[in-house]
């Protein structure tokens, strides 16, 4: 090894010299005869080579590539304008493509509705079980609070155009939409709103008003400049029952998610002559694209800053929410269920469950008494129950809901709050979902019947326990429609979609679960990749959107 360096070194100092160097180029078979000679005529070979270098490389490797660039010994001045236009066009195109590239990787939306399918894009993130990808949630941010130091264009009390009252009919969430749509009426029409009432439900039995479960004081200060907002009837106003019951002072009728302009023609000149008027009935009576971007806004305003649960409410939720992720003694990630799997549920949803023979007869007089029109004779429900599930419009079981969570990769000791009514079929439906996760709790088990005796009087104030705990829980997942799966998806959408919304394709479910032939595998692939698109994530809205479930467009604006 010494003789080799020793060589290698000698050899590298002869070569040096540039005497030797050209006697060894000269003769070796390598170099042609052509080769310049450096010593003639130095100077002017340093000037040329670099340019002969750069074709010659041309030729031999971008020529083929680039065949409408001529050899500049054959080149054409014609030709040359030609190749320059061409390569113009070219760059032109990829300048095109790349911003198009850029547009797309920085749209206001991940998710684009193609029709009924949600189109998303991967997201190279890896996905967790209890956060959205953080890239995937950064375009969007919300934009519906009160604006400090506006000057408010709200007229005096006593020049308005009048005072309109509503009754907030249904459960909690049904109430909650029927106010935030009540202050947007009243902006339409440039009325003062009567603080609503919320009128006794006759499924729930409960005699709540809104003080006993929203901050009035809140409500009102929050709004004082969009729309005036009065406790209770004008004293001038001296027969307050006719309000309630005269025809005359009760504007009927009105459509179904009605526009702006329905109310300035038809609901507004009333108001101006009777000067209070009461609008019933008032549950989804006002659209979303048939009205101003500003009054969606102003019921985004309404919902998710206007709207607080009484201080008492908050702090007993904020006891669960804490009680939830401490369990095992240490801080720790929960799931909350909502299941709507009542008995009223299951009857009004005129699907088949499985069940013995004697609970199917129970459930089928239980429809023909609650539902006279839609049983008839029964005869037609078992066609109807198959077409329904194979829609996917069939609440899921207890029993679906745990493979579902089991095949998205939840293990067995994941912490659930469930927030539900009394299921159907009591323990043993339930069963199967106890089984794969037992540490699956309800606010009875969290709290002492002690802290749950002062929001028994008001049903809908435990509502609003399960509503908060659901909202702030790190995953979501519903099991059927409804209004309060509706805004807490939408409300944890607001707060910037990072938290995940799980929305389950129910007809999946129905497809997977029928075929005898699915294996595991297949099953858990195909709830993985289907339920990527159904978290929550930012999504284009489309006609007729619902402005509870989405808020993004009229109420976030671009990060």
């Amino acid at each position: 090894m010494a003789e080799l360096r020793h060589s290698s070194s000698i050899g590298n100092r002869v070569t040096a010299s540039p005497r030797k160097r050209d006697d060894v180029a000269s003769s070796s078979p390598l170099v042609p005869d052509s080769a310049p000679n450096v010593d003639d005529d130095d100077d002017d070979y340093r000037g040329r080579y670099p340019r002969d270098r750069f074709r010659s490389f041309f030729s031999s490797h971008l020529q083929p590539l680039f065949p409408f660039f001529p050899d500049e010994s054959r080149s054409h001045p014609h030709k040359s304008k030609i190749s320059l236009l061409v390569l113009v066009v070219i760059i032109l195109s990829l300048v095109i493509v790349i911003s198009s590239v850029v547009h797309r990787l920085n749209a206001p939306y991940l998710c684009k509705k193609d029709g009924i399918t949600l189109q998303c894009p991967r997201v190279k993130e890896p996905s967790s079980l209890w956060e959205n990808p953080y890239s995937a949630t950064i375009s969007w941010k919300p934009c519906a609070e009160r604006r400090e130091g506006l000057i408010s264009d709200i007229p005096p009390e006593n020049a308005t155009n009048g005072y309109v009252f509503i009754h907030a009919e249904g459960g909690l969430n049904q109430q909650r939409i029927a106010i935030c749509n009540a202050v947007a009426v009243a902006k339409i029409m440039n009325a003062t709103l009567i603080l609503p009432v919320l009128k006794q439900d006759q499924i729930w039995k409960d005699q709540t008003k809104f003080e006993d479960i929203f901050d009035v004081d809140h409500f009102i200060n929050y709004l004082k400049d969009d729309v005036r907002i009065v406790r209770d009837i004008p004293e001038w106003f001296t027969d307050k029952s006719e309000l309630f019951t005269s025809i005359r002072r009760t504007v009927k009728n009105i459509p179904k998610y009605a526009s702006a302009e329905f109310y300035i023609d038809n609901v507004l000149p009333r108001v101006k002559e009777k000067k209070i008027m009461s609008l019933k009935p008032f549950v989804d009576r006002l659209g979303y694209d048939n009205v101003p971007p500003e009054i969606n806004r102003l019921r985004c305003r309404v919902n998710y800053h206007a709207l607080k649960f009484l201080p008492e409410i908050e702090q007993m939720a904020d006891q669960l929410v804490s009680r939830m992720r401490n369990r095992t003694g240490s801080s720790n990630p929960f799931m909350a269920l909502h299941l709507r799997f009542e008995k009223g549920m299951v009857g009004l949803s005129f699907c088949d469950f499985v069940g013995t023979r004697s609970e199917k007869a129970l459930m089928a007089a239980y429809r023909k008494k609650e539902w006279p029109r839609r049983f008839k004779d029964g005869s037609h429900l078992w066609a109807l129950a198959l077409q329904k599930r194979k829609e996917g419009r069939c609440p899921l079981e207890p029993g679906e809901v745990a493979v579902l969570l089991r095949a998205m990769g939840y293990p067995k000791e994941t912490q659930i709050y469930v927030a539900s009514g009394q299921v159907y079929g009591g323990q043993n439906r339930m069963a199967p979902l106890r089984n794969m996760f037992p540490n699956l709790v309800t606010k009875e088990e969290l709290a002492t019947k002690p802290e749950l005796d002062g929001f028994r009087k008001h049903v809908t104030s435990l509502a609003a326990l399960d509503f908060l705990v659901c909202l702030k829980s790190d995953v979501f997942v519903m099991t059927h429609g409804g209004n309060f799966a509706k805004l807490i998806i939408g409300n944890r959408r607001y707060m910037g979609h990072r938290l995940k919304s799980i929305k389950p394709d129910k007809g999946l479910m129905s497809k997977s679960l029928g075929d005898p032939y699915m294996g595991w595998a297949a099953f858990v692939e195909d709830v993985v990749i289907t339920h990527q698109t159904r978290t929550g994530l930012p999504e284009e809205t489309f006609p007729n959107y619902d402005l509870w479930e989405n808020p993004l467009t009229n109420c976030m604006c671009r990060a």
